[in-house]
């Protein structure tokens, strides 16, 4: 039987929101069979439960916001990426504020975090959502238009093609395609770090958002070139991160997809809409569990490897 997921012990990291620049604690703990990702904002006079998946999803304005009644957690989707890519189902995330903090801007910290933590399997059947046919969403026209799909495929692989015109991005690779059976999330994926123009900076800082960002958590660019000493992690870390950001957004369905996830210039808001969108079709997916290992997608069986 390929098995639930969950944490060995409890581990926990401190760091600051990427816009609110709140210090936040964050405990990362095991979870039942069954009982989903379930983020917990244990700051507040009565601690609220905000279930990761897609009916939470209240704003996908610069990152994934999750929210139960008044309580909501923002940016959630770099840790929610590091739990697809390393397969965990049940963990609870105690949360003292309502951003996850952004440490390096990527998951690879998160990733350390579950790794460090244990990985150990559950008495309990691994539930896929498999998708049997097509569904796609669609926006705008001409250089506005951007989509993204969801097709038949067993196993989980992602393509994401970028569309920046801007000197550095344009140096980059633009397009990237990740198959989880072939290539290691840790390695490939989780390093990919946010990035954003200095002129963008500016003016959320005006807003009061971005204040916890710099250097040290995102790629920043000005009109010509990377602003960072070190310069990128990946040859192609721009669409790299956009993978990791699809990863999380989709994992928001509550369950591991089997399917093949490609996009055009989508973001948060186009990746659940796509989610919700496949929901919305019950003809067009199904549950499935393997009670003969041998029968899911290679690799699946596995624990993720390490870097």
């Amino acid at each position: 039987m390929l098995q639930q997921r969950t944490l060995k012990s409890l581990t926990r990291a401190v760091g600051v929101g990427v816009h609110s620049g709140q210090r936040v604690e964050l405990t990362l703990r095991p979870a039942q069979p069954d009982t989903g990702i379930v983020f917990r904002r244990v700051d507040l006079p009565q601690p609220v439960d905000i279930p990761m998946v897609a009916s939470s999803v209240s704003d996908t304005r610069m990152a994934t916001t999750v929210a139960n009644g008044g309580a909501k957690v923002a940016t959630v989707e770099h840790l929610m990426s590091a739990c697809a890519g390393l397969g965990i189902d049940n963990l609870y995330v105690d949360i003292t504020a309502e951003e996850v903090p952004i440490l390096d801007g990527s998951a690879a910290s998160f990733v350390f975090l579950l790794q460090s933590a244990g990985i150990v399997f559950q008495n309990a059947p691994r539930r896929f959502i498999q998708v049997t046919r097509p569904v796609e969403v669609r926006e705008g026209t001409g250089a506005a238009e951007r989509w993204a799909r969801l097709e038949p495929f067993h196993g989980y692989k992602l393509s994401f093609e970028i569309d920046f015109d801007h000197p550095a991005v344009d140096s980059t690779g633009q397009q990237v395609a990740f198959d989880m059976s072939v290539n290691s999330y840790s390695r490939d994926i989780a390093r990919a770090r946010t990035f954003g123009f200095t002129k963008d900076v500016e003016m959320m800082r005006v807003n009061g958002l971005g204040l916890g960002g710099g250097l040290d958590n995102a790629i920043v660019m000005d009109d010509y070139k990377i602003l960072n000493a070190g310069g990128l992690r990946y040859d192609d870390e721009f669409v790299k991160h956009k993978i990791l950001d699809a990863m999380g957004d989709l994992y928001m369905l509550g369950k591991p997809l089997l399917a093949s996830f490609s996009a055009f210039r989508s973001g948060h808001a186009l990746n659940n809409k796509l989610v919700r969108e496949l929901l919305s079709q019950t003809d067009a997916w199904k549950i499935v569990t393997f009670e003969d290992e041998q029968l899911a997608p290679k690799g699946f069986a596995q624990l993720a490897r390490a870097w």
